[in-house]
């Protein structure tokens, strides 16, 4: 059984999955209105990521005995002044999620939790490649600047990402 601490911040955490969920949905949907559906596409597959970080929690809360209590999301951003400004706000966004993940682990550590610790090895993982991913990109946008040409070929290679189910 798990420790009602560890049960609480866990269901604290798929909160904050699925509502950067609804934040990528939402990035998503601005960028489709505007025509970068490359940008859009990016973001549709950042969304089912977070969709599938929050159901791993929401398993292994139950796999725990626990109980998952879902909570209202709040409300996100609806529009970005542009493609920059979005990965911007992504990149800051990781980070506050790395660090709340590493909270999370520090609590299992804390609490001798040592298969909740183990289950989070896989988010820590997760959050370097999602950090380097997006700092990626936001290199390539410097390298662009306001270049409409470089921002088509970047659009272009944004439209290549695939949804892969992360091994979480």
């Amino acid at each position: 059984m798990i420790k009602k601490e560890i049960e609480d911040a866990l269901n604290a955490q798929v909160n904050a999955e699925f509502w950067s969920a609804y934040l990528y949905l939402s990035m998503s949907c601005h960028f489709e209105s505007i025509g970068r559906n490359g940008v859009a596409n990016w973001f549709r597959v950042q969304y089912k990521e977070e969709l599938a970080h929050g159901e791993a929690l929401l398993n292994y809360i139950h796999a725990r005995d626990g109980r998952v209590v879902l909570q209202p999301i709040q409300g996100v951003p609806t529009e970005w002044t542009s493609v920059k400004s979005a990965f911007i706000d992504t990149i800051e966004h990781e980070r506050k999620v790395t660090s709340m993940i590493n909270s999370l682990y520090a609590l299992a550590e804390e609490n001798r939790d040592y298969a909740t610790r183990q289950k989070l090895n896989g988010f820590i993982a997760e959050q370097v490649e999602e950090e380097e991913n997006v700092q990626h990109i936001l290199d390539n946008l410097d390298l662009i600047g306001e270049d409409g040409a470089g921002l088509y070929q970047l659009d272009l290679e944004l439209a290549k990402r695939t949804y892969v189910d992360p091994a979480l």
